[in-house]
């Protein structure tokens, strides 16, 4: 037992990498201590996923799980800001998990070359702290506030398209993403990147604004978009939060209270 205890304080190295967090006032040594405790889960290797993931990895989370069954591709550089050319034709998740080692050597990283699905989500999903979704497409988006809801795992949703972006939180009894979108007003999975198109600092922006909310969840326990959407405008360069309710006919809501009290 005092083994462990040993390994999970602060090495004198950790303790010089983040100094600079530890003289924050309201954060200090405790804080960090718990970020080198959670385990996060970050869906999407892509602009906001890569982005957030070497956020997180220098402030010393200190363990991050990386999925995506992806390919780095030359159209992936205009935004994607942990791979180069030399990276083209690898898998995103495991180019990330070397650049994150290369960063910080003293978390732990897992990477997976698999899309998540229904053969996987709970098995990643359940022994998380916090998920963070940055994939691009719905499908996912569904499963991921599915399971997280199922099992009480803290969600974090960011989305990046054009010059916007949104990021909202799931935690506890909180509306959820279908709250938010219902299934059958985005059953179409056009709205991408890859057919709308996306300007390079806009998923950046909100992968930075993502890393920062899962900081504050992860080590002083805020919500400050716990049912609420922000809204960010690249072009007017404005930001707005909209609070919004839980959805009284949202299906997912309904089967996680129902599994939950059974």
């Amino acid at each position: 037992m005092d083994s462990i205890e040993i390994d999970l304080e602060l090495t004198e190295s950790e303790l010089h990498l983040y100094s600079r967090q530890i003289l924050l006032d309201g954060w200090d040594l405790d804080a960090q201590e718990k970020l080198k405790l959670t385990n996060v889960l970050i869906v999407g290797c892509g602009g906001i996923g890569c982005t957030t993931a070497e956020l997180l990895a220098r402030a010393g989370v200190g363990k991050i799980t990386l999925i995506d069954a992806d390919t780095i591709e030359m159209s992936n550089l205009q935004r994607q800001i942990a791979y180069t050319e030399q990276d083209i034709g690898f898998y995103k998740a495991e180019v990330l998990a070397k650049r994150l080692y290369q960063i910080n050597p003293h978390i732990r990283i897992e990477s997976y070359t698999a899309k998540l699905d229904e053969s996987n989500a709970q098995h990643l999903i359940i022994s998380q702290d916090l998920v963070l979704d940055g994939c691009d497409n719905f499908t996912t988006r569904y499963l991921v506030n599915q399971i997280c809801t199922q099992f009480n795992i803290p969600l974090i949703s960011a989305s990046a398209i054009g010059f916007h972006g949104q990021l909202f939180m799931v935690e506890g009894e909180s509306a959820c993403y279908e709250c938010l979108f219902p299934k059958v007003e985005h059953a179409s999975e056009n709205w991408r990147c890859a057919d709308s198109g996306v300007l390079a600092t806009t998923p950046n922006v909100m992968a930075s604004l993502q890393a920062h909310h899962a900081l504050l969840f992860l080590g002083l326990a805020k919500t400050p978009l716990k049912q609420k959407l922000l809204l960010w405008d690249g072009l007017t360069m404005q930001q707005r939060i909209l609070a919004f309710e839980k959805e009284r006919d949202c299906s997912n809501c309904q089967a996680s209270h129902s599994a939950n009290t059974h």
